[in-house]
């Protein structure tokens, strides 16, 4: 969308209206190939049939292959078809519907409103009191669509892959593996490419789904699949039959514009076309990146200091299925941590490499605690934590100091509380993870007190574990400089071997 790229530019609304004023325009300067409706984020999809039905060449994925994709069932066949599982997964109309499906799943369930962007009014249901809680504070979205409960997958690593296909080939753009766990939304995670744990078994199983995913659905172009590894179980989430906000990043991690390489599949060009072009590389893709490659790492930009509830408190940083981040920046380098240590220092700022680190964390993120806790300890740091937290560290021989929590209060003789420890400056990194259905309390003091005292504040324990390799990255004054030309010559160089 810049001046120097494009013939013309037209700022309109993504209506049927705006669009099809603009195809005329276009029409009355000469013969028209066709509207690419999978480059412009969701809202465009909705549009393709209706452009159709005017008589508008759709180029590349048609209508038919959208709705496909977007249609719950039909999807569902389109997975069923090619032997791929998914979450177990129904539609509810009614609390009663809803109760059913849930208690047939199992709890925790993913509740969200059916035809919804960004994970607008999607939670984690624990219980059957937060799943009636649920349908009362969502009426008005409910009261236009039904309500799609999901099972949520615990320990789950989700996984984005970005792809194209032209009707016989598939190119794999990139994999990125989620730091946060599934659950966090994929615009909300930070993420490494190449994949940080996925091993060539894993990558070859991706491969394979995505492809069948692609000639089932009937994608000429791009595709977005979100997978979530399970154990050993690979469940397919989602597919979008479109560019994702991830191929940005996936091009400059890849050095390959995959873009552009989408718009020449649309009009008809050939994948090994490309590849004999020099467009896409000779050989390999995405998916067959070297051992030796610069990891980059995506992190997601919030906007907690910027924003404030009706009472005028701070907003909760506490990470959900529903999207909140304004933007993302991108970290490069050839280790994990120093890239997620750059990735931090743009989004937030810098990571603290000695101090006071508070841990607080909900009982399901004890056992994955001690590992990380131990490191930070070793790195030079002392650990605040609460009676839960502190009695798990102690039993595994990690030294830490007792604090009260908020509601506790002061103790008998001043001891203060965290959020005052907070506010005093006497914390320099937080730990803290939600219990139960979001943050209670003591958490939400806890985060908006981080917030106010622009502290740095981890909401999963897999950041956690990924901060620690950053901060030792910066302790080893690893960190240096590198262009996305460097880096593209980098890969480049690398794929010539």
């Amino acid at each position: 969308s810049h001046y120097d790229t494009s013939d013309r530019l037209y700022f309109e609304p993504l209506t049927l209206e705006d669009v099809l004023e603009i195809v005329h325009a276009e029409q009355q300067a000469g013969p028209l190939a066709g509207v690419i409706v999978q480059l412009g984020g969701q809202t465009p999809l909705g549009l393709a049939q209706a452009l159709k039905d005017n008589g508008v060449p759709i180029v590349g994925t048609q209508p038919e292959a959208i709705d496909l994709a977007e249609e719950r069932g039909a999807f569902g066949r389109v997975l069923r078809d090619a032997g791929l599982p998914a979450p177990k997964h129904g539609t509810a109309f009614s609390f009663e519907e809803a109760k059913a499906i849930a208690d047939e799943i199992g709890y925790p369930v993913l509740a969200r409103p059916s035809y919804v962007l960004g994970g607008r009014g999607m939670e984690i249901v624990y219980d059957e009191a937060s799943l009636a809680s649920y349908l009362e504070r969502h009426a008005g979205l409910i009261s236009e669509h039904p309500v799609l409960i999901d099972r949520f997958l615990d320990d789950a690593v989700e996984i984005d892959v970005d792809a194209l296909y032209d009707g016989t080939e598939l190119y794999l753009g990139g994999v990125m593996e989620h730091i946060e766990e599934a659950g966090i939304h994929s615009g909300d995670s930070a993420c490494a490419l190449p994949p940080i744990t996925l091993g060539g078994y894993d990558i070859k199983r991706l491969r394979a789904s995505t492809e069948a995913i692609a000639r089932g659905v009937g994608v000429r172009g791009l595709i977005n699949i979100q997978f979530a590894l399970s154990g050993d179980i690979l469940y397919v989430l989602e597919a979008n039959p479109r560019a994702s906000r991830t191929v940005p990043f996936t091009s400059k991690a890849t050095a390959v514009p995959l873009a552009k390489a989408a718009a020449r599949v649309s009009l008809g060009a050939t994948i090994a076309e490309l590849r004999a072009e020099g467009l896409l590389p000779a050989e390999g893709d995405g998916g067959t990146l070297p051992a030796d490659c610069p990891i980059s790492v995506k992190e997601a930009v919030m906007p907690w200091s910027r924003f404030r509830d009706v009472h005028g408190r701070g907003v909760d940083t506490v990470l959900g299925p529903e999207m909140r981040s304004t933007g993302e920046v991108m970290g490069i380098d050839k280790v994990f941590g120093t890239a997620y240590a750059k990735a931090q220092s743009g989004a937030y700022g810098a990571l603290p490499t000695r101090g006071k680190v508070f841990v607080s964390v909900a009982n399901r993120d004890k056992r994955n605690l001690v590992f990380p806790a131990r490191a930070l300890v070793g790195l030079g740091f002392e650990v605040l934590a609460t009676a839960g937290t502190a009695e798990v560290l102690q039993r595994g021989g990690i030294p830490s100091t007792l604090v009260r929590k908020h509601s506790e209060g002061e103790g008998p003789n001043g001891e203060r509380t965290i959020v005052q420890l907070i506010h005093d400056g006497e914390v320099d990194l937080i730990i803290n993870t939600p219990y139960g259905t979001g943050g209670r309390l003591d958490g939400y003091e806890i985060r908006t007190a981080a917030v106010a005292r622009a502290v740095p504040c981890l909401t999963t324990v897999q950041a956690m574990g990924a901060a620690v390799q950053g901060i030792d990255a910066l302790l080893r004054d690893e960190v240096g400089v590198m262009s996305l030309q460097e880096h593209a010559e980098l890969i480049n160089a690398g794929r010539s071997k």
